[in-house]
């Protein structure tokens, strides 16, 4: 799901408030993070300490009504979910909390073609720590090193490198050096279906 545009309006919100700009620096701070890293780094930027709980309720219920009510798939996303399902066991990792997770699935029409389903709230540290992705791992019954990740942020590249993971890059900021085994441009890469298309079905 290309949720970020609806994080990034719930941010710029939440940073007009405070009489702040909202541009490509900010993104940097929040991109790919947990919900509690992003408000953290949120309440940093307003020279608010201690204010990231208060920031991440809010900011949870700004990005949870952009969602429900704009979020779209990614360009070729379905495709390229239905192509791999097909040939091996998918899960989703996602650093969103639970509901927002269910919440972007099911505006996607993606809900029920995830077997595994694994949101940041339930997992003990979320990206750019490993864990998300080993569960996610264990749970498919797949070694990590044998397992692919779809990525689009830094964090998350982190966690699935951390994990052992190899990683196709789909960087949402295409302006930042995205050090992915392989990077492309669109989930609608001819040759990424091309790809997926030739493994055997099962």
């Amino acid at each position: 799901m290309d949720t970020e545009p609806c994080w990034s309006v719930a941010e710029t919100e939440l940073f007009a408030r405070q009489g702040l700009p909202f541009g490509s620096d900010e993104k940097a701070l929040v991109i790919g993070k947990s919900l509690p890293a992003a408000a953290d780094a949120m309440a940093k930027a307003f020279d608010e300490p201690g204010g990231g709980t208060e920031i991440a309720d809010e900011l949870l219920r700004l990005v949870t009504e952009v969602v429900t009510a704009k979020a779209e798939a990614m360009p070729g996303a379905r495709e390229l979910v239905e192509l791999t399902a097909a040939a091996v066991p998918v899960a989703v990792a996602s650093n969103s909390p639970r509901a927002l997770l269910d919440a972007a699935l099911a505006r996607g029409g993606l809900s029920e073609m995830f077997p595994v389903k694994l949101a940041a709230d339930e997992v003990t540290a979320p990206k750019p720590d490993p864990e998300m992705y080993l569960t996610a791992c264990r749970l498919l019954d797949v070694e990590p090193a044998d397992a692919l990740a779809f990525e689009d942020s830094m964090t998350g590249l982190r966690s699935a490198r951390t994990a052992g993971m190899p990683v196709i890059g789909v960087p949402t900021l295409k302006h930042q050096d995205f050090p992915a085994d392989v990077v492309i441009g669109s989930l609608r890469d001819e040759e990424l279906l091309a790809w997926v298309s030739g493994w055997p079905r099962r």
